[in-house]
């Protein structure tokens, strides 16, 4: 009986350790599978991968050609005189004065924006953009709210027709000339940052970079 019921103790005593051991493994596989899980969520919902800084900035401008930044409206003053005589004697003298309303905007040309217009700064979080040269649009005249001065004996159809044509060559390259006024170019250049400012916030938020501090620049600026 003896020798019967020991291999049977042995046998219990076997199976009880290979369980155990079992009962282990199966803990550290669900331990792992935990952590996977965990891992796997945190970096799907918690964790965002910083992008490439400029690359988000390149994207910004991408679809766009160009982008008005400012718009300027003005009047121009034009005056024009013309005379008619007989045998080489002026006889009768037309004069006529227009002022006429004007825009013009300013534009920046994102074509000619590359990667080597941007500097990142990793350490300081600092993306400095280099901004081509503006440019300025052919001045519309609203001459259909222009206000007209006639001044002669005898305007006939045709001179108030020479007249207001040489008026509006004169007030577009006035309009021109104004454009270029450093103090309104000033106010442009101030806009076209700070749209681009604007323009690239949020990429650069996506990408990764909330804290990231925009430095724009034309190319003509020390």
């Amino acid at each position: 009986m003896a020798d019967e019921l020991t291999p049977v103790k042995v046998a219990n005593s076997d199976r009880g350790i290979l369980s155990s051991r079992g009962e282990t493994v199966l803990a550290l596989i669900a331990v792992a599978l935990l952590v996977a899980a965990l891992a796997l969520g945190w970096r799907a919902y918690i964790y965002q991968e910083e992008g490439d800084p400029v690359a988000s900035a390149m994207l910004a401008f991408e679809k766009q050609n160009s982008l008005v930044v400012f718009s300027s409206r003005f009047e121009v003053v034009a005056e024009s005189t013309n005379t008619r005589g007989f045998a080489g004697i002026d006889l009768l003298e037309n004069r006529q004065a227009a002022i006429i309303p004007a825009s013009v905007e300013y534009r920046l040309n994102l074509s000619d924006i590359s990667a080597d217009s941007f500097e990142w700064d990793a350490e300081s979080q600092e993306l400095n953009v280099i901004l081509p040269r503006l440019q300025t649009s052919r001045p519309n005249l609203d001459e259909a709210k222009a206000r007209i001065f006639t001044d002669g004996v005898w305007v006939t159809r045709d001179d108030a027709r020479e007249l207001a044509a040489n008026n509006s060559e004169q007030a577009e390259r006035r309009a021109q000339t104004f454009a270029k006024n450093p103090e309104i170019l000033s106010l442009a250049r101030k806009a076209a940052k700070s749209a681009v400012r604007q323009n690239l916030t949020v990429p650069l938020q996506v990408a990764g970079y909330e804290n990231a501090r925009l430095n724009v620049r034309f190319e003509d600026e020390l």
